[in-house]
């Protein structure tokens, strides 16, 4: 008979550290209703640092701003707290932009704006950031270091999933790698932990029942754990996002009480103590830097996997035409005499909150506030492209030029079945029965488009189309026009004569887009024509400088869905407007016009034993709980991009 085990206590200490994310843009909040947040949420939480401080509080520029406009007292009290060691103030920039989508130098603007406004508010410049909806890319490493932040706030789940790190790393602080070599700190937030608080102070579950969740994260060794890192508004107030939200009862006594409860139980356990974020940081840096990012998760993002890049991207009422017109103001701003507060009303419109819940009068206002902005700065496309030609009347058409041969399919919408840039076939169509695996068995095409909706059949392009051809200059020029269930698609690619270069203009003549998602602009490389080990893709996620991810190995869907509700996992900013697949010899390189319509990139990556299956694909519209019907732009929608050779990887 065995003896029994003997139990030995975890005895570590617990370094606990909460703060609380202040946001008066809240997307689902109306303007009117923003005085009754500060009064029954800020002032509250000011009182909860004066009893159990330290305690972080989070906010962007733009909500310190409003809360002085209606309670200029309140920042007074903050700066109290913030100078008696109650309170430690915890920055993210002017507005709540989603970094991994906008160019570098509107993160830039955003955090050196911001940083302006906490010096002239509250006479500081934080040390601590809380990334923006915790949308982290190694490349805006480099833009908070600039700016002065010394560590990031990120979440643990979504990243580390991705990874092999040892458990014990969540518990202890770390530094974050960026493609130029640079790192910063970095603690980690828990989404778990905050939740589970949540539920206490919304009565969901009793105190005992909390305090054992946090005393089971005790280990051998002393241990850091974030308790809360969520918003301060769903306490004594609910902003309305969800039906699932608890129903508030101010007859049930205040929320604020409870959580007050919370945090002075957990200071009378043994060997607890609560601090400052920035207690926690190492004078030196002790760890080595952490790279969070992978091909498989190139943006990892807070919470669940429902959140990923899709959701400030393409998604909401309409995200593709807002980040659309965003980008064209950037334009405007980037060649004009753009004021700084033409730079701050940018970053304003980039917030993340017009993007999600967004409510009908505040959206309204917010187009308002575009349409202004467009005629101060205006940033027009070029001019749809008229077709002319002679009628084709063959199903196939050969393209020669100087720089690249070509095969397009009439009978299906005049795909790429065959692509040679300056000799070498790079990229095509590769026929049903080239896998062995029955998941790929289709025909995979280069330069089609997909539209698919739950529980509906696709619509794509793959038809019989009209199709005009013509020379201009060294190029040629194939204009088609394919019909669907949903309306007409036309289609104009050019063959340029003195690049290896091909290039889309794209226009949809929909006028109910539903439900759904768009994918174009496909691209299906040959196995034979690139090295499978030695194959990377390399674009920008929101830095200065691009990131390289190695391929071999990797099992990759970006536009796999989560669920019946969200239709893609991960995504690429391609936020100055390229990405690039290849290895050593030969690299394809997809350009987007991002004033057309800031595409976001899916890559789609498998070995098998028949050959490398490596597909990059541009989506126009995902779905997800924040997608309503087209609003900002009615009817015709137009898809820039282009694929080209290179025959050198890109310099960052």
């Amino acid at each position: 008979m065995n003896a029994p085990r003997k139990t030995v206590s975890a005895n570590g200490a617990l370094n606990l550290f909460a703060f609380f994310h202040l946001n008066l843009a809240f997307s689902s909040i109306e303007e009117d209703q923003r005085g009754a947040v500060i009064a029954r949420c800020y002032r509250p939480l000011l009182r909860l640092a004066e009893k159990c401080g330290p305690i972080g509080i989070e906010a962007s520029g733009y909500t310190l701003e409003e809360i002085e406009k209606r309670d200029p007292d309140w920042i007074d009290e903050l700066k109290r707290s913030i100078a008696g060691g109650k309170s430690e103030f915890i920055g993210c920039g002017f507005s709540q932009m989603i970094g991994p989508l906008v160019p570098a130098r509107v993160t830039e603007q955003n955090l050196a704006i911001g940083n302006e406004v906490y010096q002239r508010l509250l006479g500081l410049r934080p040390a601590i950031a809380l990334v923006n909806e915790q949308a982290y890319a190694g490349g805006l490493v480099g833009l908070y270091l600039d700016a002065g932040y010394k560590a990031l706030l990120m979440d643990w789940d979504n990243p580390s999933s991705h990874h092999r790190w040892p458990s014990e790393a969540r518990f202890k602080p770390q530094r974050a790698l960026g493609p130029d070599g640079r790192s910063i700190g970095l603690l980690w937030t828990d989404t778990v932990a905050f939740q589970k608080l949540q539920r206490f102070v919304h009565g969901d579950i009793e105190l005992d029942d909390y305090l054992n969740f946090v005393r089971r994260l005790r280990g051998f060794k002393d241990r850091i754990v974030c308790l809360y890192a969520s918003d301060a508004e769903i306490f004594d107030y609910r902003p309305g996002r969800y039906r699932t939200e608890e129903v508030f009862d101010a007859n049930a006594g205040s929320e604020w009480a409870r959580l007050q409860s919370a945090l002075a139980a957990l200071a009378a356990e043994p060997n607890c103590r609560l601090t400052s974020p920035s207690a926690l940081l190492p004078e030196k840096p002790t760890a080595r830097p952490l790279r969070l990012e992978t091909p498989e998760c190139p943006v990892p993002v807070k919470k669940q996997r429902k959140y990923n890049l899709s959701r400030w991207a393409v998604t909401g009422r309409d995200d593709i035409a807002l980040n659309a017109a965003c980008e064209r103001l950037y334009r405007g701003l980037s060649t004009g005499s753009a004021m700084p507060e033409d730079w701050k009303e940018l970053c304003l419109l980039w917030a993340s909150d017009f993007r999600t819940h967004i409510t009908d009068k505040r959206w309204a206002a917010m187009i308002a506030r575009l349409e202004t902005m467009e005629k101060r700065f205006p940033s027009p496309l070029p001019p749809l492209p008229a077709p002319q030609g002679e009628d084709v009347i063959a199903r196939h058409i050969e393209i020669a030029t100087r720089s690249l041969r070509a095969r397009l399919d009439r009978r299906r919408g005049m795909a790429l079945s065959a692509v040679s840039f300056g000799g070498a076939d790079l990229i095509g169509m590769l026929p049903l029965g080239f896998f062995d695996d029955i998941a790929l068995q289709a025909d995979w095409y280069t330069g089609d488009c997909v539209f698919e909706a739950p529980g509906e059949h696709k619509v794509t392009d793959l038809e019989w189309c009209s199709a005009k051809l013509w020379q201009d200059g060294e190029d040629k020029v194939v204009f088609a026009r394919i019909d669907t269930a949903k309306g007409p698609i036309d289609k104009t690619m050019r063959f340029c004569g003195g690049t290896p270069r091909i290039e889309f203009d794209i226009v949809f003549h929909w006028t109910d887009w539903g439900k759904g998602s768009l994918r174009l602009g496909y691209v299906t490389l040959l196995p034979d024509a690139f090295d499978g080990d030695r194959l990377t893709l390399v674009t920008h996620n929101g830095g200065r400088m691009c990131e390289t991810f190695d391929l071999s190995g990797h099992a990759i869907e970006h536009g796999a869905p989560v669920s019946f509700l969200v239709s893609a996992s991960d995504g690429l900013g391609m936020t100055e407007g390229w990405a690039e697949i290849g290895d050593d010899k030969n690299r394809i390189r997809i350009e987007v016009d991002r004033a057309s319509a800031p595409l976001m990139g899916l890559l789609t990556h498998r070995k098998r034993r028949s050959g490398l299956f490596c597909q990059f694909a541009l989506s126009a519209l995902e779905l997800d709980d924040t997608r309503k019907p087209a609003a900002l732009l009615a009817g015709l929608r137009r898809f820039r991009f282009s694929v080209n050779r290179r025959f050198s990887s890109a310099t960052c």
